[in-house]
């Protein structure tokens, strides 16, 4: 259909979509008749629809393009974008029959036909499938609608720590330490889970609106344990992988072979910026920032920051060591030297800090923030192959319902006296015979 140029024309194109309860539509519009009528012009009922809490500002964009059809992605309805990057578009969805909400990650159609880019989409589910922590963004499942590759996880209703610093600016100790303490909780258990992030950076924490910090993006990831996950050789040999501000420098010299403790340089490089408001190197091109992690030290942190403890100054720049050998070896030994610079109370975020929903999807939101955490669901993933079979549940065999022993049959006494004259008889005829 052709962009709509009349109110009553939108409305058709709502009403086609379906993405509205027909009598949720049908009583607000008889509202609005009964009260001060429907506005001439179609972008200000698009406008009115959204405030008014009946569409997202997503939807509303769609029908004003004349768009009805695209609603869904395979069982999901789409009703907010909330994030976009590089690699894809996420949004807020609903399922269609469970009415759960979540996010989804969808790959644009032309990095699909990119085997690097779409075999890194389907590790990053592999790696966050196998995750179970409360400070990782966990994934449920990934699957394919036509030419649409998407990811089903968490919606996280907050923002990244860059977003936040550039709202906020330098944060306050007490909650930068905090948020870096609980992404190294999340690192150290996914290490201990074989999988090394390779592109820790503020962008790849999300914190929520009570504080909870959750690493995402395992799109480089590195399976250490897996031989046979060669995609780095494959198709990066010779690419570095990673974000230039946060990347460690043994890191810049060979990707592969990156460990651990290139994740520790990487989010102390983090704590730096939420401290200092801006990465260790915040000039520079790409080619000159990937030097000077190896071969210059940034400014020290307390000349930028002078109220930052000189014992916590000392732990970051330990995480930014050049040498690896130098660094704490673990991320859990990580989080033991931030202890003692984590207050007892931590602040949430401020309400400026978050990202404004428009009132469809806060109140979907609020509804997801509301609902006790799910247990830990095992995600149905594969390789991007032209057919795939689906994933099906092995079955499970019932346990007994009673675990004694069973009951004896009953006894059939009619059986009983049958054998004992059958016996007599032959006895008999045994003492007749001698």
């Amino acid at each position: 259909m052709s962009v709509p140029i009349s109110p009553d024309e939108f409305v058709r194109l709502v009403r086609k979509s379906g993405v509205v309860d027909e009598a949720r539509l049908a009583a607000y519009l008889h509202r609005r008749e009964a009260g001060r009528g429907l506005p001439a012009d179609v972008r200000d009922l698009a406008d009115d629809l959204v405030r008014d809490g009946v569409l997202t500002n997503f939807q509303a964009e769609q029908f004003l393009l004349g768009k009805w059809r695209g609603f869904t992605v395979g069982k999901y309805k789409l009703l907010e974008r909330v994030g976009a990057g590089g690699m894809g578009q996420v949004f807020l969805c609903e399922h269609l029959f469970m009415r759960k909400r979540v996010a989804v990650k969808v790959l644009p159609p032309a990095k699909a036909e990119q085997p690097a880019a779409l075999g890194r989409f389907y590790r990053e589910a592999r790696a966050a499938g196998t995750l179970d922590h409360p400070n990782v963004v966990r994934t449920y499942d990934v699957d394919q609608d036509g030419s649409l590759h998407f990811i089903v996880m968490d919606y996280v209703d907050g923002a990244s720590l860059t977003e936040v610093v550039q709202k906020a600016g330098p944060l306050p100790v007490g909650r930068a330490v905090s948020y870096a303490r609980q992404a190294a909780l999340a690192l150290d258990y996914a290490f201990r889970s074989g999988i090394v992030h390779r592109d820790v950076k503020p962008g790849n924490i999300l914190v929520d609106r009570r504080g909870v910090a959750r690493v995402l993006d395992l799109g480089l990831a590195r399976f250490v344990n897996d031989h046979a996950d060669n995609l780095t050789v494959k198709y990066d040999d010779k690419v570095v992988l990673g974000t230039a501000d946060y990347v460690a420098p043994e890191q810049v010299a060979d990707s592969h072979a990156a460990d651990a403790r290139a994740d520790v340089y990487a989010l102390g490089a983090t704590l730096y910026f939420l401290l200092a408001g801006r990465p260790p190197f915040p000039t520079g091109t790409v080619s000159q920032k990937l030097l000077w992690h190896r071969t210059k030290d940034p400014a020290p942190l307390r000349s930028l920051r002078p109220d930052v403890p000189d014992g916590l100054a000392a732990v970051v720049a330990r995480m930014m060591a050049k040498d690896p050998k130098a660094r704490f070896q673990t991320h859990a030994q990580v989080a033991a030297a931030l202890d003692p610079f984590l207050p007892d109370e931590v602040p949430p975020p401020g309400p400026d800090e978050m990202p404004e929903l428009c009132p469809a999807a806060a109140e979907l939101a609020e509804e997801v923030a509301a609902e006790p955490e799910p247990a830990a669901a095992p995600v149905s993933w594969a390789a991007p192959a032209a057919a795939r079979k689906p994933v099906r549940a092995r079955p499970v065999p019932a346990p007994p319902a009673d675990p004694s022993p069973p009951a004896r049959p009953p006894v059939s006494w009619a059986l009983v006296v049958a054998v004992t004259v059958a016996v007599l008889a032959v006895a008999a005829l045994i003492l007749t015979n001698i």
